[in-house]
């Protein structure tokens, strides 16, 4: 048995240690917001946060992260990623929508610990999130409006 704390609830799983963390949220949890893309850690689909730090979960297994806080997109809370998801939304950033989850997860990350990013923090700090749509000019658009809600 493996304790995974999952947006603020313990749950006791029946899962193989070396299980990726983004398998136990998606087919053991039924959280489906974080996606698969790459599963290699190259894309940012299956970002989630784990005791605040964003983390790809194709490639972080259960047992690494038992016990420890894991944030998925259902999860989310809090002034920042109210301000992130906002702007998204304000912004109409999706296209098809498959790698936002990962790079709202990402874009919280990167306000939380820059205020008042400047296009080259943003770039940096989204550049393992990939979106083949290729909207990233709305993204960087987003992140600089939910910086403002922020200051």
């Amino acid at each position: 048995m493996i304790t995974l704390k999952v947006n603020g609830t313990s749950h006791e799983l029946d899962i193989s240690p070396d299980m990726p963390l983004l398998w136990a949220l998606r087919d053991t949890l039924n959280l489906t917001g974080t996606k698969f893309g790459c599963g290699v850690a190259q894309c940012g689909a299956c970002t989630v946060h784990v005791d605040g730090q964003a983390v790809r979960s194709c490639t972080i297994t259960a047992g690494q992260v038992a016990g420890r806080t894991i944030t998925t997109i259902e999860g989310l809370s809090g002034k920042v990623a109210d301000a992130v998801t906002k702007a998204w939304q304000q912004l109409d950033v999706v296209q098809c929508g498959y790698c936002q989850s990962g790079q709202i997860m990402s874009a919280i990350k990167l306000l939380t610990i820059n205020k008042k990013p400047t296009n080259k923090d943003i770039d940096a700090g989204m550049g393992g999130n990939i979106c083949r749509c290729g909207t990233y000019v709305r993204i960087r658009q987003a992140i600089h409006e939910a910086a403002k809600t922020l200051a």
